[in-house]
Formats: C-alpha cells, sequence, structure tokens
C-alpha cells in the first residue's frame, strides 16, 4: 500500500492539461470502493454527499465530521484521496491552518479551501482575505507531507457572475501557493478557455448537464473534472424513485438495475 506522501505525489501527477482526471466523489466507503473498483486512479469527498448521509443539508457538517469522514474515505482504498473542506469551517486563516493540519492527519492527498462565507448576506470573502486564507492552508498543506491544495472561487455559485473578478481571485491563490484552481460553476467554453488561459496551474472543472463534456474540457486544457455531489444525489434519487413506485404504486419496475448493482457491488467488495 502506498504510503500518503506517495498517494499525494501520484495525485499531483495526474493532473495533466488536456488529459483531465476524471474524479468521483464518493460519499461513503461503499461509494468508494465502487468507484475504485471501475478503474478511477483517485477519488474525493462530496460535502453535500456526506452531509446527506447524516440527513442533514450540505454545509452543515462539522470540521471533526468532516475530517472523519475524510479519513474513513481514505481507509477505504488504496487511491489517493482529495477532501471538499468547504471553506475550512473558519474565518481566520490561523483556522484555516488549523483544519488543512487535520487533513494531513487525515492521510489525505489533497483538499481544497473555498472563498465562501457561509453568510448568506456576503457570500464571498474580500479577496485580500481570502488570498491569506490560502496562503494560510498552502503553508501547512506543502509541510512534510505535501498535500495537492485546491483554490476555490466560488462566485459563480453564488450568483456572482463575473469571470473577470473570478480570474482575479484564481490568480491571488496562485501566488497565494494553491497548487491547482477550481472554479465551480462555469458552464461556457470560452469562460472556461480564458480561465485557463489566465493562470499557470492546473485548472479543475465542474461537470454539468449542460456544460461541456469530457472531450471538450481536454480542449480547453483542462486538468481535472470532478462531479461535486451529483453522483450522490444520483444514488439517493435512484432510491426515493423505487421507494415511491413502492409505496403508491405497490410494482417493483424501479428494482430492475438491482442484479447488476448487486453484481458491481459484489466486484467492489471483495477485490
Amino acid at each position: 500500500m502506498p504510503n500518503q506522501q506517495e498517494k499525494a505525489e501520484l495525485f499531483w501527477s495526474l493532473h495533466q492539461p488536456g488529459h483531465p482526471l476524471r474524479l468521483p466523489n464518493a460519499w461513503d466507503q461503499g461509494s468508494a470502493k465502487l468507484f475504485a473498483s471501475l478503474g478511477f486512479r483517485a477519488l474525493a469527498t462530496t460535502s453535500g454527499g456526506h452531509a446527506a448521509t447524516l440527513g442533514r443539508l450540505d454545509g452543515t457538517a462539522s470540521s471533526q465530521e468532516s475530517l472523519a469522514h475524510a479519513a474513513s474515505i481514505v481507509d477505504a482504498t488504496d487511491l489517493p484521496v482529495s477532501a471538499d473542506l468547504e471553506n475550512c469551517f473558519a474565518d481566520a486563516p490561523e483556522g484555516v491552518a488549523a483544519t488543512i493540519a487535520g487533513a494531513v492527519g487525515a492521510g489525505l492527498a489533497g483538499c481544497s479551501v473555498e472563498d465562501s462565507t457561509r453568510d448568506d448576506r456576503n457570500p464571498i470573502y474580500d479577496t485580500s482575505l481570502a488570498a491569506e486564507r490560502v496562503a494560510a492552508a498552502a503553508e501547512v498543506a506543502h509541510g512534510p507531507v505535501r498535500l495537492v491544495l485546491t483554490a476555490r472561487a466560488e462566485n459563480f455559485l453564488h450568483g456572482k457572475l463575473d469571470l473577470a473578478d473570478t480570474i482575479a481571485r484564481l490568480q491571488a491563490y496562485q501566488e497565494a501557493g494553491a497548487d491547482v484552481l477550481y472554479a465551480p460553476g462555469l458552464r461556457q467554453p470560452g469562460d472556461i478557455r480564458q480561465v485557463v488561459s489566465s493562470v499557470d496551474l492546473p485548472v479543475n472543472v465542474l461537470a454539468l448537464p449542460d456544460g461541456p463534456t469530457v472531450d471538450q474540457l481536454a480542449e480547453l486544457g483542462v486538468a481535472r473534472i470532478s462531479v461535486g455531489s451529483a453522483l450522490a444525489l444520483v444514488a439517493f434519487g435512484a432510491a426515493a424513485a423505487a421507494a415511491r413506485e413502492f409505496l403508491h404504486e405497490g410494482t417493483f419496475g424501479s428494482w430492475q438495475t438491482v442484479a447488476q448493482a448487486r453484481a458491481d457491488l459484489r466486484a467492489a467488495f471483495t477485490a
């Protein structure tokens, strides 16, 4: 089994602009094992998917819960894991650094820090404070075990569709020490191309049903593609549809996929 530093080095090596890493977001150990068995080369966590397993909405898990969850995903497979740590559960850079120290302790190969505040009245940190937070994260992430640090500009997820400001933020986070840059919510190829061409670091893009395909993102120079909570939502949605059919119709048509699912899980869990 590779050690933590070897996993981090492997994770970093998989970031190749034009040949993007397909990074599925696991929400529990079972989904992590399933994705590993299917051939993915690295995993990420999802704050939304994790919260759903707790019966709660995204953004409600604590730092301790999220780090313990990340450690459980790390333990599930031999693959590198990058954790969705939201805004690192802190406003001040010192608090961000403490969360990243916890990420190192959890055995992760990478993690992220967002510039969202969790305050609907003022959802995005001032750029200078956001950059200070990234710098504090980088100082810890680039210690004796060097994690791959992803800095996220959250404008497009909070209704601030300002590409120029988003790029300026990503450039500031690059200067602050980030390894990968990520502006979730970008859909237009032109916007994505402009982001990629405006920075010198690998760029992650969130896969969206109305956005470019994997092949198109590769042509745009993207280095990593993640899916956020989408796979978890697909799983919960399928369960809800089958349960509704059982409850309201008294039929079991939704269960036609059970045999394949059982076979997939048997292969994943006995590998």
